[in-house]
C-alpha cells in the first residue's frame, strides 16, 4: 500500500480560479469587474499589498469604496518584474498572517491594475491626469525622497536636474506627479492629493516639499496651483512585512495556492492619517484607521520606538550572525542593549498618543519583534541605514544631547553601524553591500578604524551632529572598543558599565 499523501495539484492565483481555492483561503466578495479606479500607487512592494491595499480591500468586503480601487504603477527598471508577476495573477494577492496562535490566508483584489514601466512614465503621467484618478500614494522607500542634509529637495542631483530639464519626460515619481499635475491644471481639472506612506516624520511635509520644489524650479505659477489647491497629508504607517522568501511560495503551493508574489505580515497593522485631502478619499476610518488632524505624536512614538529599535538590533544582530529579529530579540545582550537604550535615551522624549502610554508601546513592540513566525531579517532591516539612522535614531540623540542627558547607547549604535560598514562579521563572513551609498560607507568605515572622527565628518549624515562633544567622545570610544574588542564583549562593557 502506498501510505504517501495524495495533494491536489496547487490552484494558479487568478479571477477565473477564485471558486476554486481551498475553503479555507478567504477571497474577495465583491466583483471585481464592478471596481473602477480612484488611486495611482507608486512603489508596489510587499508593504503596501499588505497594508494600504489590505484596508481598501477590507472596505471593498463592506460594499464600500468600489470606486477606489488601485493601479499599481512604478518608476523604476526593476518594478517590471514586479508587474509581470502581479499581471499574470490578475494582480491578486495571497496574504499570509503571521500570528503566533494561528495562520491565516487571504487574497486581496483591490488592485485592479498596473501600468507599464517606460523610461519617460508617459503611461503613468496619462493615468494620473486622468481626473477619475484623486490620489495618488506612494512607498518610495526612506531614501526616495531627493532630500538634502538640510531636508531640502537636492536640485543638484542628476535626476532632479533632468526632471527640471525635461520635465515632459521625467525619471523620477516627483517629476511624474508634476507633469501630470500640470495637465490637469491647463485642462481646467482639480489636482489629486498626494498620499506618501513611506516612513518618514513628517511625510506628508516632506512630499509637498519636494513637489513643490521641483515645480517652483521650472514653473513657479504650477507651483502656486498646486500649492494652493492640492493637499499632501501627513500619514503614520506600521506593520512588519518581511520580505518574501522562496519558502513562503513553497509553503504556499503545498497549502494549494501557486502565487509568485505572495506576502506575509504580523497581525498587527496600525494606519494614522491626517484628515486633509482635497479630492475625496475612502472611509479608512470604518476599517480601523485613524483619521486625525495631528499625526506626529504617533508617528513620532512609531518612528522613534520601532523603526529605531530596529536600528539598535539589527547593526548588532548582523555583526553576531543572528538572521532574523526575533533572532536577536532571544539574544540576551543585544535585546538587553534595546531595552536599556529605549527606556533611558528614546522614550524620555517620546510623547504617549491616546489610549496608549510610551511604556506600553514599547512592551507591544517588543512583544511584536519577539514573534518567532515573523521571519524578518536582520539584513532586511539594517538596509539603507544612511536614510535609517539620521530619521530613526538621530532624533532622539539630538534631544539628549540637547538636553544634557544619556546618549552611551546611541553613540553605540553609531559605532555598531560603523563597523558594521566595515563589512565583516565576527565569523569572518563578508557583508554585501547593503545600503545605496555602501562603497562610500564602506571607505570610509574602513578608514574610521584608525580615526573615528572621519566616520562622523559624513555631512549628509551627521550635520551638525558632529559637531557636539559628548557624541564625539562617546562614538570614538565605542568604536575603538569594537575594533577592540568586538560586539558581543562591548555590549557587556555598555550593559554593566
Amino acid at each position: 500500500m502506498n501510505d504517501l499523501v495524495h495533494r491536489p495539484e496547487p490552484i494558479a492565483l487568478g479571477l477565473s480560479t477564485l471558486g476554486a481555492l481551498p475553503a479555507h483561503v478567504a477571497r474577495p466578495s465583491y466583483a471585481r469587474s464592478a471596481l473602477t479606479p480612484g488611486i495611482v500607487h507608486i512603489g508596489v512592494g510587499n508593504f503596501h499589498r499588505a497594508h494600504q491595499a489590505w484596508y481598501l480591500h477590507r472596505l471593498m468586503q463592506m460594499g464600500k469604496a468600489h470606486d477606489w480601487a488601485i493601479l499599481g504603477a512604478g518608476v523604476r527598471p526593476y518594478d517590471a518584474e514586479m508587474r509581470t508577476k502581479l499581471l499574470a495573477q490578475d494582480c491578486l494577492t495571497t496574504l499570509v498572517e503571521l500570528d503566533p496562535a494561528s495562520d491565516g490566508l487571504e487574497v486581496t483584489g483591490s488592485m485592479i491594475g498596473y501600468l507599464p514601466i517606460e523610461p519617460n512614465n508617459a503611461a503613468l503621467i496619462a493615468q494620473m491626469a486622468d481626473p477619475v484618478v484623486r490620489i495618488v500614494s506612494l512607498t518610495v522607500t526612506e531614501g526616495g525622497y531627493y532630500q538634502d542634509a538640510r531636508g531640502a529637495l537636492d536640485l543638484t542631483h542628476a535626476d532632479i536636474q533632468h526632471d527640471i530639464s525635461q520635465p515632459q519626460a521625467p525619471v523620477t515619481a516627483f517629476g511624474a506627479i508634476l507633469a501630470a499635475l500640470n495637465i490637469r491644471r491647463s485642462a481646467g481639472h482639480a489636482p489629486f492629493t498626494v498620499l506618501s506612506c513611506d516612513n518618514l516624520q513628517g511625510n506628508g511635509d516632506i512630499v509637498r516639499s519636494v513637489v513643490l520644489g521641483l515645480a517652483q524650479a521650472s514653473d513657479p505659477a504650477l507651483a502656486d496651483w498646486i500649492a494652493g489647491e492640492g493637499a499632501f497629508p501627513n500619514s503614520m504607517v506600521d506593520c512588519i512585512v518581511p520580505a518574501t522568501a522562496a519558502a513562503l511560495v513553497h509553503d504556499l503551493s503545498a497549502q494549494g495556492i501557486t502565487d509568485a508574489a505572495p506576502v506575509s505580515h504580523e497581525a498587527f497593522r496600525q494606519w494614522v492619517i491626517e484628515d486633509s485631502f482635497c479630492a475625496g478619499r475612502p472611509l479608512w476610518e470604518d476599517v480601523g484607521a485613524t483619521l486625525t488632524s495631528d499625526v506626529h505624536a504617533y508617528e513620532a512614538m512609531k518612528l522613534r520606538i520601532l523603526n529605531g529599535g530596529h536600528q539598535l538590533l539589527a547593526n548588532a544582530g548582523e555583526l553576531l550572525s543572528v538572521e532574523t529579529i526575533a533572532g536577536c530579540m532571544q539574544d540576551p545582550d543585544i535585546s538587553a542593549f534595546f531595552e536599556r537604550v529605549q527606556i533611558r535615551e528614546i522614550l524620555p522624549y517620546v510623547q504617549s498618543v491616546p489610549g496608549t502610554s510610551t511604556d506600553d508601546y514599547l512592551a507591544l513592540v517588543q512583544r511584536r519583534f519577539a514573534n518567532p513566525k515573523i521571519h524578518d531579517t536582520t539584513r532586511r532591516v539594517a538596509f539603507d541605514g544612511s536614510s535609517r539612522h539620521p530619521g530613526f535614531l538621530l532624533p532622539s540623540l539630538n534631544d539628549g544631547l540637547a538636553n544634557g542627558t544619556a546618549i552611551e547607547g546611541l553613540a553605540l549604535a553609531e559605532a555598531l553601524w560603523a563597523w558594521m560598514c566595515a563589512g565583516t562579521r565576527e565569523d569572518g563572513s563578508d557583508i554585501a553591500a547593503n545600503d545605496p551609498l555602501w562603497p562610500e560607507l564602506n571607505t570610509v568605515a574602513l578608514a574610521a578604524r584608525n580615526a573615528p572622527e572621519v566616520w562622523l565628518q559624513q555631512k549628509g549624515l551627521y550635520a551638525e551632529t558632529a559637531h557636539a562633544p559628548a557624541f564625539q567622545t562617546a562614538f570614538a570610544r565605542w568604536l575603538r572598543a569594537l575594533w577592540a574588542d568586538g560586539t558581543r564583549k562591548t555590549l557587556a562593557t555598555f550593559l554593566h558599565g
